[in-house]
């Protein structure tokens, strides 16, 4: 079942559950879609490309939240708790700091690196391996740890 049809069922559940805010978020996550398919000129999109959109749909709303966090806005803060709730359930499960460590200790021995000017080698090569699966600013913490 794709990311759509998904989103499409969960939609529908959402209208008769009266579940406005779910109800939003669906449609928020299906415009995105629907915004990359005509971007791309395509029909589906593949399963990595649907990762990426919702990777970047979340990382917006934990970017707003630290934001409002800093201004106070307790209200906005709790809409966007609640929003990252309902997109977490459509993401793959997020890797333990363990699993992203080893891979990241794999990683380094592959790409021979030694020290933090191989920084960037080493996060082209693991981002690819944990798309969707771990937070960028957490992996960079990981291997800037790794590399000292």
């Amino acid at each position: 079942m794709t990311l759509l049809d998904r989103l499409n069922q969960d939609m529908k559940q959402a209208m008769k559950n009266k579940d406005k805010q779910a109800l939003s978020v669906i449609r928020m996550v299906k415009a995105s879609i629907q915004n990359e398919l005509i971007k791309l000129g395509k029909d589906t999109l593949s399963e990595d490309e649907e990762l990426t959109i919702l990777s970047r749909e979340v990382k917006q709303r934990k970017d707003s939240l630290q934001e409002f966090k800093a201004a106070g806005r307790e209200d906005l803060v709790e809409k966007l708790d609640n929003e990252l709730v309902i997109l977490q359930k459509y993401l793959p499960e997020q890797l333990s700091e363990d699993e992203l460590s080893a891979i990241i200790v794999t990683t380094i021995q592959e790409v021979n690196a030694t020290s933090m000017k191989d920084m960037g080698k080493v996060m082209g090569a693991v981002m690819p391996k944990v798309k969707g699966k771990a937070d960028g600013s957490q992996i960079k913490k990981a291997v800037q740890q790794k590399l000292q």
